[in-house]
C-alpha cells in the first residue's frame, strides 16, 4: 500500500521534474522511422490520459524501445539496430517515441497497479531521475552486473547515476560533460586567448571576464533566472552533493554550494554574468553575440554552431574550478541520458547482448552517429575513432570531441538520489531570491532544506 501512495505522489511530481535537456514538452510524431524500424508514436488520448502504446516485445527476434527525439535518441536507435543486424538479420526494433515524462509517468503508473507488462524491452532514462526511480521501483530495472557488459569503459561520473549499492542498472548513453565555449574574437580584443581560460579558477575567470566587457561592452555569461544550472554544475565539479550517503538532505550546512552562490553573486555584481527572462533569450545571447561564452552541458554545441556564420570563431576548453575547495576540480556534468533494460522483457539475453556488442563494444557505431546527431559518447573507447580526432572548423579547428571525452572521464561522481529535482528547485529559488531580492543567503538556504525534507515526508 506505501508503494501504491508513493507511485501516486511521483505522478504529480513527474510533470515538473523535466530536465532542460531532456525532452521536449511535445508529443510530435516521428517521421524519421527507417524501412527496418518500425517506429511508433506516443500521443495524448481525448481523456487526457497517455494511449496505449506497445509494450515488451513477443517476437523472440525484436525488442521495443521507449525513447524521444527523432534527431537524437530515435536516431541513434536506428542506427544501432543497423549495426547489430550485420550479424544478426532478422533482429528488429520497435522503437516508440515517448517523451521523458511520459515514460517516467508509465513507470509510476505500472508500479501503483503492481502490473508492468505494460513496460517495454528497454526504455531511456534522465539520468537526474535514475535513482528515483531505482529507488522505488527497482523491480523495473534488470540488474546488469553480471551481464558481461564492461562498465569500467563508461566514465565514472556518468556510470554513477545507475548504479545503485554497487549494482548496475543502466547502460549510458550520451555525454553531458561541462563545455565553455568562448568567443575567440572578443578575446582578442581584451588582449587574451582561450589559454588564458584553460585550467583556471572561477577567481580568475571573473577577472578575465571584466577584462572583456571592458573592451567589447559584453558579458561573459547569460543564465535563465531562476535557474540553478550553473550552481549544480559548480557543485559537482568539486565532487559534492546535495545530499549525503544516508540520504538526508545537505543544503543549509553546505560549504560548497555557499561557495558556489558566492561565485554566482559575485559575477552578476561585475557584470560578468547577466541574467535573462527564458531559454530562447539565453540562446539568443549566445548566437546573437551578447555573451562570450557559454557554460553547460557539450550539448549547447548544437545551438552554438547553429549560427554559421560564426564558424571558426568559437573555441572550447574546461569550466573554472572552485577556489579553496577540497576536491575541486575543472570538469562536471549537465544532462545526460542511459539506456534500461526491463524486467518485464521477454527477450532479456538479446537486449543484454545488443547493449553489450553495439552500446557498449562499436566504436564504429558511435564514429557513425555523431556527425548527424552530435551524440558524444561516455563509453570511453569510443574517443579512439579517428572521427573523433577530426578538427572541427568551426571550433578554430580543434579536435572537440576527444577533448570532450576526455573532460567526461575526469567529472567527479555526486549523489542525485529519488528527490534530486526537488532539492534543485528549492536551490533555485533560493538563488532567485538572493539575486532579485537581495536575500540572506544562508536564510535561503534554511528555507530550501525544510522545503525538501517537507516534501520527503520529515
Amino acid at each position: 500500500m506505501k508503494k501504491k501512495v508513493l507511485a501516486v505522489v511521483l505522478a504529480a511530481m513527474t510533470a515538473a521534474t523535466l530536465a532542460a535537456c531532456g525532452s521536449s514538452t511535445d508529443t510530435a510524431t516521428s517521421t524519421a522511422a527507417e524501412a527496418s524500424t518500425e517506429t511508433a508514436a506516443a500521443s495524448e488520448a481525448a481523456s487526457g490520459e497517455s494511449a496505449e502504446v506497445a509494450g515488451a516485445s513477443t517476437d523472440a527476434n525484436t525488442l521495443t524501445v521507449w525513447t524521444w527525439d527523432p534527431k537524437f535518441n530515435i536516431y541513434a536507435m536506428q542506427e544501432a539496430e543497423k549495426f547489430y543486424q550485420k550479424d544478426h538479420p532478422d533482429f528488429k526494433l520497435n522503437i516508440v517515441e515517448i517523451q521523458s515524462d511520459d515514460i517516467e509517468t508509465k513507470i509510476t503508473t505500472a508500479a501503483s497497479a503492481n502490473d508492468y507488462s505494460i513496460l517495454p524491452d528497454i526504455f531511456l532514462m534522465q539520468d537526474n531521475s535514475y535513482q528515483k526511480y531505482l529507488t522505488y521501483y527497482p523491480e523495473v530495472f534488470l540488474d546488469l552486473t553480471d551481464s558481461g557488459i564492461d562498465f569500467s569503459k563508461f566514465a565514472s561520473g556518468k556510470l554513477a547515476y545507475s548504479t545503485m549499492d554497487g549494482k548496475h542498472y543502466g547502460v549510458p548513453f550520451d555525454n553531458g560533460a561541462v563545455i565553455c565555449a568562448y568567443r575567440t574574437d572578443y578575446l582578442e580584443q581584451a588582449g587574451l586567448t582561450v589559454d588564458d581560460f584553460t585550467d583556471i579558477t572561477w577567481d580568475q575567470f571573473i577577472e578575465n571576464g571584466k577584462k572583456v566587457k571592458d573592451a567589447t561592452g559584453n558579458a561573459m555569461l547569460n543564465s535563465q533566472a531562476g535557474s540553478p544550472d550553473l550552481i549544480m554544475m559548480m557543485l559537482q565539479s568539486a565532487g559534492a552533493s546535495m545530499f549525503n550517503e544516508d540520504g538526508s538532505v545537505n543544503i543549509k550546512d553546505n560549504d560548497v554550494l555557499k561557495v558556489c552562490m558566492d561565485y554566482y553573486q559575485k559575477m552578476v555584481e561585475a557584470g560578468v554574468l547577466v541574467e535573462v527572462t527564458d531559454w530562447d533569450q539565453y540562446i539568443a545571447g549566445i548566437q546573437g553575440g551578447s555573451a562570450a561564452c557559454a557554460c553547460n552541458g557539450c550539448w549547447i554545441i548544437g545551438s552554438i554552431t547553429a549560427a554559421e556564420d560564426l564558424s571558426g570563431k568559437w573555441a572550447i576548453t574546461n569550466m573554472p574550478k572552485l577556489d579553496g575547495v577540497d576536491g575541486a576540480t575543472n570538469y562536471s556534468n549537465n544532462g545526460g541520458s542511459s539506456w534500461a533494460i526491463t524486467t518485464n522483457s521477454q527477450n532479456q539475453d538479446l537486449a543484454i547482448d545488443f547493449m553489450k556488442t553495439i552500446w557498449a563494444g562499436d566504436p564504429d557505431f558511435y564514429a557513425d552517429i555523431l556527425p548527424s546527431s552530435g551524440a558524444l559518447s561516455t563509453w570511453l573507447p569510443a574517443a579512439e575513432s579517428d572521427i573523433y580526432g577530426e578538427p572541427q572548423e568551426f571550433f578554430g579547428g580543434d579536435a572537440i570531441y576527444t577533448k570532450i571525452t576526455d573532460f567526461a572521464s575526469k567529472v567527479p561522481t555526486n549523489i542525485t538520489g529519488p528527490y534530486y529535482y526537488d532539492a534543485r528547485d528549492a536551490v533555485g529559488v533560493a538563488l532567485s531570491n538572493i539575486i532579485q531580492s537581495g536575500a540572506d543567503v544562508q536564510t535561503e538556504l534554511d528555507t530550501a532544506q525544510e522545503t525538501v525534507e517537507f516534501n520527503m515526508g520529515g
